[in-house]
């Protein structure tokens, strides 16, 4: 059964940190990118950030580069458990949004269009 479990949102006060964990299950974890979008209030839904495990690339969106740092730990492929993390540190009272992980099969753009397995979103709270 495919899953992806996200967790670590929360309230935090301007400039400070959280950790964002996606865990996945159920899938060959090299022939996806794993990432996260976020949708603040009245707004679309935006790509932040996503991971390659095959080739170990990162990539991030203008508006969250150097503050936020996507990392994986990968125990093995298909059917355990691999996680991807999303360190957000400096945090704007912007950030303000539910956070979604996804996963895009290698090959795809990471659009939400794209998406072929989706988690719960995860509320995060920046106030100033």
């Amino acid at each position: 059964d495919v899953q992806l479990q996200a967790s670590g949102g929360g309230l935090v006060q301007a400039g400070g940190s959280l950790r964002l964990s996606c865990a996945a299950f159920g899938f060959t974890f090299d022939d996806y990118h794993i990432g996260w979008f976020r949708q603040a209030p009245r707004k679309e839904r935006e790509w932040v950030s996503d991971f390659s495990n095959s080739d170990r690339r990162t990539y991030y969106a203008d508006s969250v580069k150097g503050r936020f740092t996507i990392s994986s730990d990968t125990i093995s492929s298909a059917g355990a458990k691999n996680t991807v993390y999303l360190q957000m540190n400096s945090l704007k009272p912007e950030d303000t949004a539910v956070y979604y992980c996804a996963a895009v099969p290698v090959g795809s753009y990471f659009r939400p269009q794209d998406v072929e397995y989706w988690g719960q979103g995860t509320l995060v709270t920046v106030s100033s």
